[in-house]
């Protein structure tokens, strides 16, 4: 992974750094190796599938927009930080190790400021703060969907490991199958509220792929 901090440094103004970094898709997908590329002057992170892909002439299988986002280390690990921006998309990812964190960590937090502040000195201003309150809302909805979905994924691997008189029980059973649809109708009602939300951001062309 390139260095993002001895490639991009803000006091030269240089335009981009990039690297590899592990993504979190969803459960089913897990971690999925991806090449991230962050044009500092346009305030943006964009991915792509792998390091093979070129970035130049190619479209991102994903952006986002840094300005207002938060950029946050995981207390899971030291290697795990996410990406909230201000659209209410959240990216989790996962670097080499602590100090390549740290490095992306403060490179991304660089250029989230600078265009943070560039945007509230221009017209139009960042969106209201209502808005922002919805977008934050969507974000933690969706942070809190992924840990029930693996707190799901738990409860069946429990159940599937514990005998076959355990697997057969009818409440346990019963257990697994409630979970699993209440799991489903959560999913599908964030699905309904991310197409809204996707559909008032048409226009910005920046959309994340769950991939």
């Amino acid at each position: 992974m390139n260095n993002p901090m001895s490639v991009m440094d803000l006091h030269t103004k240089q335009r981009q750094f990039s690297g590899q970094l592990y993504k979190y898709t969803n459960v089913m997908k897990g971690w999925q190796y991806r090449y991230f590329m962050v044009d500092a002057n346009a305030g943006l992170l964009h991915y792509y599938l792998c390091e093979g892909e070129k970035p130049d002439g190619t479209i991102p299988r994903g952006s986002v927009h840094l300005a207002g986002a938060v950029i946050c280390p995981s207390d899971e690990d030291s290697k795990t930080f996410t990406v909230n921006c201000a659209s209410g998309d959240m990216l989790k990812l996962r670097a080499a190790d602590a100090r390549a964190r740290q490095e992306w960590v403060n490179g991304l937090r660089a250029v989230a400021e600078s265009h943070t502040k560039a945007i509230s000195a221009n017209s139009p201003p960042l969106p209201p703060r209502e808005h922002l309150a919805v977008l934050d809302a969507m974000g933690c909805a969706r942070a809190q969907l992924t840990q029930t979905e693996q707190a799901d994924s738990a409860l069946c691997r429990t159940i599937e490991s514990a005998g076959s008189k355990f697997f057969v029980d009818p409440n346990l059973l019963l257990l697994k199958a409630t979970s699993a649809a209440s799991l489903h109708c959560l999913t599908q009602c964030l699905n309904i509220l991310q197409r809204n939300q996707h559909a008032q951001q048409a226009r910005t062309g920046f959309v994340i792929d769950d991939d």
